[in-house]
């Protein structure tokens, strides 16, 4: 019995090891891991604009008419969400598609002034401050980016900032693939 109760610490470090293991390896990747929204239409939400903006809120309705949309979830307090801003400007200019921002537990006077001095890519910004909506469409931190078919239906999710080559090179093949699934070049 002394036996069997000096080994049970050292096999649970090892197990507790082996755990850290799977969970640390680099191999692993968050982005890898598929959104349950993908090829379900976009969560019905209506989202309010922030105040001193140029472009008002938006819902479920402006994303299930027209082309190809990209929804970004961004917060002024989000530094990886600074760093991406400027590539969402060129990329919205580039692909000539529509992107809608959802700022996600800001406070709107601290994501007015962010937009003032970044710059406002967006056709529309709704304040999801409560993070209700965010919740609805599966985000699990700030930035993600989804690709919006015509008919509102989600066709890819890039969870993580949208800088680095592999990033854009990951993003810029999920937008060619949303785009041949509707018929789109």
């Amino acid at each position: 019995m002394k036996r069997i109760l000096m080994t049970l610490p050292m096999v649970l470090v090892l197990i507790l090891g082996a755990f850290l293991y799977w969970g640390l390896n680099p191999d692993r990747n968050p982005n890898e891991i598929p959104s349950p929204l993908l090829g379900k239409s976009v969560p019905d939400f209506t989202l309010a604009g922030i105040d001193g903006v140029d472009v008002g809120g938006f819902g479920s309705a402006e994303l299930s008419s027209g082309g190809i949309k990209l929804v970004n979830v961004f917060a002024s307090w989000c530094v990886p969400c600074r760093a991406e801003h400027g590539v969402l400007i060129k990329l919205a200019a580039r692909e000539n598609v529509q992107l809608y921002g959802i700022n996600y537990k800001d406070k709107p006077t601290d994501a007015q002034q962010w937009l003032a001095e970044m710059g406002n890519p967006y056709a529309a910004v709704g304040s999801d401050f409560s993070g209700r909506v965010g919740i609805e469409w599966g985000v699990s931190g700030v930035p993600e980016t989804f690709i919006v078919s015509p008919d509102g239906v989600i066709l890819y999710h890039y969870r993580g900032p949208l800088v680095g080559d592999t990033a854009l090179r990951d993003f810029g093949e999920g937008l060619r693939r949303a785009r041949e699934q509707i018929g789109q070049s």
